[in-house]
């Protein structure tokens, strides 16, 4: 976002990790999401004399002291217990508020509950800038939309929603998203409706997936192939083509959690939006269970067997590991007493070890025969692997979304 408003305005961005700012100075992105010449082009621009446009980045919260425009887009996860955390929401807001003028804007795009920018991100403002909101200052909404990994739906070309806290500033919010993003925007009544609108995109498509994620355990007993019975069903006009898996990352599997929380919150239990995170939530040990029993069928179970997963980010031909429900089929399988090597190109081992404590490697292991292995990503380089050579005399092979189009394999969700 900072980008594609960099190739019309000045624009500052802040980020409290030092190593971050510093990464973005020289170009880099680790996510790879940012094509670094272009980052540097747009970088380079904002120190020219003469330039209305460009990006430059600081850690410093002060030197955002001449902004007018403030836009938190902070991560917002959920606490062990599931329920949504807002501390860095909470950081972010304080932060802004210490520079926060008279007229200026504060449009939040974080995904929260509906009515948590008015809740809670407006009286932090207010607190800490001594400022009174829709006197002193204003606020927006307009809800990230961005799929990662995706080069061809970049962000100027996904459909934006804007709002705003008066209908002058819901204007003004929407023509500055309008003046980059060529999608086009969508005006919203309400911060609250906008906020909502966002929360259900991502509940919507969890509860589709845990549909044909139940689907696929039930076709399974029955000896059913169900991607041939997704194939056969979507010659349906209307029939909603969603494929089962796992549901990790930090939208799907997250942003239901925001809205049960606000739906308890006044009083109502939101029967189908936690069972279809309970659904989602089971896949993990479903497949670690799936590929025991065909190790066991194929009598290469024992304790300490080799088992290799292929994949360890929470989607395929993507670097980041937040949230991956892949760490499941991983603990489920170390219950057994089976030895894992996690192999995925995509993904930093310092990162892996950090988040999950886990050794990850981006090279195939040379020499090492496995009695199982688990593609749990489709990563596009899986497809080039030669199987044969990495696993035991009738090894298991288990393509968890069915990707591999280069053999059969043993299982498949």
């Amino acid at each position: 976002m900072a980008m594609a408003f960099a190739e019309k305005y000045r624009v500052k961005g802040f980020d409290a990790s030092s190593k971050r700012v510093d990464e973005l100075l020289k170009g880099q992105d680790h996510t790879m999401e940012a094509d670094s010449k272009q980052l540097t082009l747009l970088t380079t621009a904002y120190w020219k004399n003469d330039s209305g446009q460009g990006l430059c980045f600081t850690g410093d919260v002060y030197e955002l002291a001449d902004c007018n425009i403030y836009i938190i887009a902070v991560p917002t996860p959920v606490n062990k217990q599931n329920e949504p955390d807002l501390s860095l929401l909470e950081e972010a807001s304080r932060s802004v508020a210490l520079t926060l003028k008279k007229n200026d804007l504060v449009i939040y795009e974080s995904t929260v509950y509906p009515g948590c920018t008015e809740e809670v991100g407006v009286p932090i403002l207010e607190q800490f800038s001594g400022l009174r909101f829709n006197e002193d200052f204003f606020c927006g909404y307009s809800p990230e939309r961005i799929n990662p990994g995706d080069k061809t739906r970049t962000i100027t070309q996904i459909h934006k929603i804007t709002s705003g806290s008066t209908p002058q500033v819901a204007k003004q919010v929407d023509n500055l998203y309008g003046s980059v993003i060529t999608a086009g925007t969508y005006l919203a009544p309400s911060i609250k409706v906008a906020e909502a609108a966002k929360v259900i995109e991502n509940t919507q498509r969890d509860i589709n997936i845990a549909f044909v994620n139940e689907l696929s355990k039930i076709f399974n007993l029955l000896s059913i192939d169900t991607q041939e019975v997704l194939k056969a069903a979507g010659t349906k006009w209307n029939f909603l083509p969603f494929q089962p898996g796992l549901v990790g990352g930090h939208c799907i599997g997250i942003d239901p959690y925001y809205l049960a929380h606000k739906a308890m919150s006044v009083g109502y239990y939101p029967e189908m939006i936690l069972s279809a995170r309970k659904m989602n939530d089971s896949m993990g040990s479903y497949i670690a269970g799936e590929v025991v029993k065909l190790m066991v069928q194929k009598q290469v179970f024992q304790p300490g067997a080799e088992v290799l997963i292929m994949g360890i980010t929470f989607k395929e031909n993507f670097s980041d590991v937040r949230n991956s429900r892949v760490v499941d089929i991983i603990g489920a399988l170390a219950d057994y007493h089976l030895k894992l090597t996690i192999f995925d190109p995509w993904a930093q081992p310092v990162l892996v070890k950090k988040i999950y404590e886990l050794d990850s490697y981006t090279e195939l292991p040379v020499g090492k025969k496995f009695s199982a292995i688990v593609v749990a990503v489709s990563h596009f380089q899986f497809n080039e692997v030669d199987f044969e050579v990495l696993m035991v005399n009738n090894g298991v092979l288990y393509d968890v979304k069915g990707g591999l189009t280069n053999c059969i394999t043993d299982g498949k969700l």
